[in-house]
């Protein structure tokens, strides 16, 4: 039974527009003197991982984060712009990126290439390194890029081609699936631009990863709670085969304005706990929870490394686990 959408407030930010743009940009700390001296040639980081598979085999993933221009979204809850240049990156550099990753990292089964923006956004990757790029991936057995959904489209499928074999996914945000919050997130876009984009991957053999946000600004905890569930449902009715659990933090002056104002709060532990077991329980597609930065939610909780421990294992075995502290 469709349940009907409850109505937010946003009294302290503009409706979508350009003008959300401006306000999004004028509440950000300046960074642009630690942005202008961002190398071009190095990532800004890497780290090897390990994620399950969807025969429950752990693959070892090295996740290359790339140094490239700002997304062109000013997203209202995003703080990847931090880690970005103020300018396009020239012809070679991210090919030469991915190969000091390469040659300094333990050997991986899969690589994600993650560029705080869509790997297809020609302003940020250059078309012209595609070729490049893909024969570098073509040792791993999948690779995993991020995208807007409105800019799945054929060069996608181009460079699915030049892998050559090597299984391509690519990881859109969803957000949310609340149509009122995810109009004022500014990403401008709809529920219907995301399920058009995983349905054109899944139809194109592309695997679909898709980002939802625990408590976006103006819902409260509860109702936080259901809509990420209902987010990932819908992630995973529209072809997604992996949800990734993102707890939303402030810290990008947007959302920290939005928090004076009563319009949001970081979830809580507790909440964080409530969403990954409900997800999980609905033992459809595989479930990640993000724990990069999970401290800053619970250094204070009693009993937070246990609890951090316990939701690591449950990203290993997809399988939610006794609480810790709590008997049943």
């Amino acid at each position: 039974m469709a349940r009907e959408f409850q109505k937010v407030s946003a009294a302290s930010a503009p409706s979508p527009s350009p003008g959300l743009d401006q306000w999004i940009l004028s509440l950000r700390p300046d960074l642009s003197a630690q942005r202008r001296v961002l190398s071009v040639d190095q990532p800004s980081r890497w780290l090897i991982e390990t994620e399950p598979d969807s025969a429950e085999q752990l693959r070892s993933v090295l996740t290359v984060f790339l140094t490239n221009r700002e997304c062109p979204w000013r997203c209202l809850m995003c703080d990847l712009w931090q880690h970005t240049t103020l300018h396009s990156v020239p012809l070679g550099a991210i090919p030469r990126q991915i190969q000091v990753a390469l040659h300094a990292a333990s050997p991986a089964h899969w690589i994600k290439l993650y560029n705080a923006g869509s790997f297809f956004d020609s302003g940020a990757i250059p078309p012209s390194d595609h070729a490049a790029i893909a024969e570098q991936c073509r040792s791993f057995e999948r690779v995993v890029v991020e995208c807007h959904p409105t800019l799945v489209g054929p060069r996608v499928l181009a460079f699915r081609d030049q892998l050559n074999g090597t299984k391509l996914e690519v990881a859109l945000g969803l957000e949310t699936a609340h149509p009122e919050v995810l109009a004022k997130l500014n990403k401008r876009m709809s529920t219907q631009d995301f399920a058009r984009a995983a349905g054109f991957l899944r139809d194109s053999d592309i695997a679909v990863r898709a980002f939802v946000l625990i408590k976006p600004p103006y819902l409260d905890s509860a109702q936080a709670q259901d809509w990420a569930v209902r987010s990932a449902e819908f992630a995973l009715d529209s072809g997604a085969e992996v949800v990734s659990l993102i707890p939303t933090r402030s810290g990008n002056g947007a959302l920290d304005e939005l928090e004076r104002h009563g319009e949001f709060s970081e979830p809580s532990l507790e909440l964080v706990e409530e969403v990954f077991d409900k997800v999980l329980q609905l033992k459809r597609g595989r479930v990640f929870l993000d724990v990069w930065d999970l401290e800053r939610l619970g250094k204070d909780e009693v009993n937070y490394v246990e609890r951090r421990v316990r939701l690591v294992q449950m990203n290993l075995s997809q399988r939610v686990l006794l609480r810790v502290g709590v008997s049943r």
